[in-house]
């Protein structure tokens, strides 16, 4: 109850905060006219994803029973329910009476994105959109009559908001030609890629393509003018199919922004994560991350998962830092509204944005090595230092920089621009910033520069923050089969590891000589228990047992003493081992003492 209660008020400080007016003014976007929707995509670097659709007004639950590990948006396959009973029982019931498409936008705009990804067709194959192939859609088929996505256009294009719409094209549970549905269609594939084994299904297949899923593009196209179509699960597709449906976008609105889940890299503007991503290796080309404010996509009303406003600016922060783009889903609940817990985090963001937006918009990835006080992004010869871990005693550390640091400033603080720069050696840069206190949740830190020029070097280790992570993102990988899984909350961690030879490494430096206990986050199924792992860092190493379960987190390893230098940290095999020999996350080294003067 008192975790309840202090919920509650943090949720009503932020939607104080959101309710009251700022300006989120960019002089560059302002007068900056875009030749291309995906130039003006790139500089935004943050959208809103929203699924909803006449699903939302169930919230995750049908006839008292709850979809639990799965999305809220999959009600129908979850509890098979048939095509006809959703239509009576569940697309009846959908009447958002209190849905403003302009209000939408504006909680888009004050939590400082640029862009709206909306569902026009999800998986159960409910149109939420006008549309002249079917009468299966929100204007024919539930009792509101109305056509929210030209209202949504129409207040995205007034607020100069890039306007897309997600359609599912390869999956259709109200299709007797489309594939999952065999609750009422006998003989629907029910796996993946099932395209590769069995052709006997290719015909009716290829109907509903060109039958229902070309057409609605076609008419999505010339009715709504989207700047971004965002596909799904192109495996359950054929890819001659599938390539089918990108050409014909591409052949309407050539300028149009396609993700590569249509028909993967073919023709795909840029690349999508997974779903939930909570790390972001380094990747070629364009790309965008698709978070979740909670575990579901769609509106589910018993879904209590809690991530706060700083978890999803550290997550921005992160993949800003990376070359990638945020779409930052939500839920509305299938009154119209946006759900309270949704509006907290968003206003959040949103103040957050409003002092640091230009450490986010039309930024390039980091330039440097690593940092383990957090992520940087790049503008033109300023880098802005996004700040996870403040500094114990107010002396900001950056590592492998050997350009000259001209001016530094917290952009809190934008007219104090004479914070004292120090030069430690020819790669690395203090900073004191203890004249201010800590900031939450993360801090920005402002650096113009004679140019930015690199220092390809390791990591270096700090003693004045509460731990340097060694990610397997950031580690070099020695072994064929051993690789990083995804990236989401499942499966942030590495796997293949089935070599006694294979190890990951991370190459690290410190610029005195410090004490730090290392600790070691894993997975490890039941095969893996019992296997023997090792820990080599400064001529030390430890040998550990693997204990299956997931999510070991932090398990302490050893105290090491590393002198002043370049190093290598080693995770090896401790021998001969079964199966997998376990699935690493991450390491943390928490100093012991402070650098000696």
């Amino acid at each position: 109850m008192k975790r309840a209660k202090q919920i509650l008020v943090t949720i009503l400080i932020l939607l104080f905060a959101f309710s009251c007016s700022f300006k989120n003014a960019d002089t560059d976007k302002q007068q900056k006219k875009w030749k291309t929707p995906l130039e003006q995509w790139q500089y935004e670097r943050f959208g809103m994803f929203i699924h909803w659709g006449v699903y939302s007004t169930m919230g995750g639950v049908w006839k008292g029973e709850t979809c639990h590990g799965y999305y809220a948006e999959h009600l129908m396959r979850h509890f098979q329910i048939p095509v006809q009973v959703y239509k009576d029982e569940v697309a009846a019931q959908f009447y958002p009476k209190k849905f403003n498409a302009e209000e939408w936008v504006r909680i888009l705009k004050n939590a400082g994105m640029g862009y709206m990804v909306i569902t026009a067709k999800h998986h159960d194959g409910f149109a939420m959109f006008d549309s002249d192939i079917t009468d299966y859609d929100v204007v024919d088929g539930t009792p509101w009559h109305h056509d929210p996505m030209m209202d949504l256009k129409k207040a995205c294009k007034k607020a100069g908001v890039l306007f897309g719409f997600y359609y599912s094209h390869a999956q259709d549970w109200a299709d007797p030609n489309g594939v999952r549905n065999t609750w009422d269609y006998k003989g629907q594939p029910v796996k993946r890629a099932w395209w590769r084994n069995d052709t006997t299904y290719y015909p009716r297949i290829r109907q509903y393509y060109y039958n229902k899923a070309i057409p609605q593009l076609i008419e999505l196209i010339k009715k709504y003018d989207p700047d971004i179509i965002w596909f799904d699960t192109m495996a359950w597709g054929p890819p001659e199919l599938n390539k089918a449906v990108v050409d014909t976008a591409l052949k309407y609105k050539p300028d149009l922004i396609i993700n590569s889940r249509g028909a993967g890299d073919y023709r795909a503007s840029y690349k999508s994560t997974n779903d939930k991503p909570v790390e972001f290796p380094y990747r070629e080309g364009l790309w965008e991350a698709i978070p979740s404010t909670n575990n579901s996509y769609g509106y589910h009303k018993l879904d209590h998962t809690l991530f706060s406003p700083g978890y999803f600016i550290e997550l921005l922060s992160k993949a800003t830092a990376k070359g990638g783009n945020t779409l930052l889903n939500i839920g509305p609940r299938g009154d119209g509204t946006i759900d309270i817990v949704d509006q907290g985090i968003l206003g959040g963001i949103g103040e957050w944005m409003a002092v640091n937006r230009e450490a986010i918009k039309g930024t390039r990835e980091n330039p440097l090595p690593a940092q383990s006080f957090g992520e940087i992004t790049r503008k033109g010869d300023t880098l802005y230092c996004h700040i996870f871990q403040w500094p114990k005693d107010g002396k900001f550390i950056l590592g492998g920089l050997k350009s000259q640091v001209k001016q530094a400033w917290l952009l809190t603080h934008p007219a104090n621009k004479a914070l004292p720069i120090r030069r430690i050696n020819n790669t690395d840069v203090e900073i004191t910033i203890s004249t201010y206190p800590q900031e939450r949740p993360v801090a920005v830190l402002a650096l113009a520069c004679d140019g930015i020029t690199p220092v390809k070097t390791g990591r270096l280790l700090l003693t004045n923050i509460g731990y340097n992570r060694l990610h397997v993102i950031d580690a070099t990988l020695h072994g064929k089969d051993l690789r990083y899984a995804g990236g989401n909350w499942r499966t942030d961690f590495l796997k293949g590891w089935t070599s006694p030879e294979a190890y990951a490494e991370w190459d690290v430096r410190n610029n005195k000589e410090a004490v730090f206990d290392i600790y070691i986050s894993y997975d490890a199924d039941g095969t893996s228990d019992g296997n023997r792992f090792k820990v080599s860092a400064g001529g030390t190493a430890f040998t550990k047992t693997v204990v299956a379960g997931q999510h070991h987190d932090h398990l302490y390893v050893g105290r090491v003493k590393l002198p002043a230098g370049a190093h290598k940290i080693k995770v090896t095999s401790g021998g001969s081992f079964k199966d997998e020999l376990f699935r690493l996350r991450d390491l943390r080294l928490v100093a012991l003492q402070e650098e000696k003067n």
